[in-house]
């Protein structure tokens, strides 16, 4: 029987290129040699493709793939265009669609639809370049939702990349201006004080719609800031799973990871973030795209349940190309 050849694609132009490196080395290791032929399909900083270590274009690393493993983090690989691609090259792949992909990164279009669909989150306003108030406008009209202390952060990226911590008013417009002039949006939201949580969901899985993973309980360093993308990167982040959580917190979260999936429209998979107060879990963000290096939430959630980021990987496959 013939083998399935397997594109993995990892690097990127995205502020979480070394993050993909790793979760590409992850898929390229895992899938057995016996079922699979896995090819590495690698794209530089400056978006160039390479295909077994040699430069080529899109169309040719693409050519006699049977279905692709997305490992690109951020940027092209999750806001659409990468799915594009490979629809119009008519090749499946693992994942989300391009919408649900577009709609997942851009945090401020997915808060609206979130909050929309019943689902607790911080209260939340998005600025992006275009808008006509300057930032002491903008850090006003805040104000006047909610009070400090604030987080600021991209409206289109991951992985607590760029994220800051702004204690009063009169920091907020220069936060504010700082975010959009790097990443051409922020989003602004009252500080919630709680323990971090993230649940994966998978479709079809063990006899399940959509199969809720037990929430892992996120830890950082105690002296890590809010800055903590180097902690992600590095490996500093613990992930405690069983956590701590009460069972009626457990299923919170998982229901809410659940809706979630199911607002934006996403499919196969999914992993959400949660800050968990006394009032009940409030949603942070939703990765269709979940980290699968050795450091990554959703692999400690897979083990916990006896099962492992080889069987979630064979199951994408079999769902890519149902």
């Amino acid at each position: 029987m013939a083998r399935t050849i397997v594109g993995v694609l990892r690097g990127g132009a995205s502020s979480e290129y070394d993050l993909s490196l790793k979760t590409g080395a992850t898929m390229l290791n895992a899938l057995p040699e016996s079922d699979y032929d896995v090819r590495d399909i690698f794209i530089d900083k400056q978006g160039y493709w390479h295909s077994r270590g040699v430069p080529t274009d899109a169309s040719r690393a693409l050519a006699q793939i049977d279905v692709v493993l997305n490992g690109l983090h951020g940027g092209a690989g999750e806001d659409g265009t990468l799915q594009r691609i490979l629809e119009r090259s008519g090749i499946p792949y693992a994942g989300s669609d391009a919408p649900g992909s577009a709609l997942s990164l851009n945090k401020i279009q997915a808060g609206m639809i979130l909050k929309n669909a019943g689902i607790l989150m911080p209260h939340a306003v998005g600025f992006t370049a275009s808008s006509e108030m300057d930032s002491t406008d903008m850090g006003r009209f805040v104000f006047s939702r909610f009070g400090p202390p604030y987080i600021v952060k991209p409206g289109n990226e991951g992985a607590s990349h760029g994220i800051r911590l702004v204690a009063t008013i009169v920091e907020l417009p220069d936060a504010i201006a700082d975010i959009i002039e790097a990443f051409g949006s922020a989003l602004v939201e009252e500080y919630v004080v709680g323990e971090e949580a993230s649940v994966g969901v998978i479709e079809d899985f063990r006899g399940e719609e959509l199969y809720g993973l037990p929430p892992a309980h996120i830890v950082y360093p105690e002296d890590a800031t809010f800055l903590h993308f180097e902690h992600h990167l590095h490996g500093e982040v613990s992930h405690m799973v069983p956590s701590d959580f009460s069972d009626i917190e457990k299923r919170a979260l998982i229901d809410a990871a659940r809706a979630a999936h199911r607002a934006l429209g996403l499919s196969d998979f999914s992993r959400t973030d949660f800050i968990v107060t006394h009032r009940g879990p409030y949603l942070l963000e939703v990765n269709a795209l979940p980290g699968l290096h050795e450091h990554a939430a959703m692999p400690a959630m897979l083990e916990s349940v006896g099962s492992s980021v080889k069987e979630f990987l064979t199951h994408a496959i079999r769902l890519a190309r149902r």
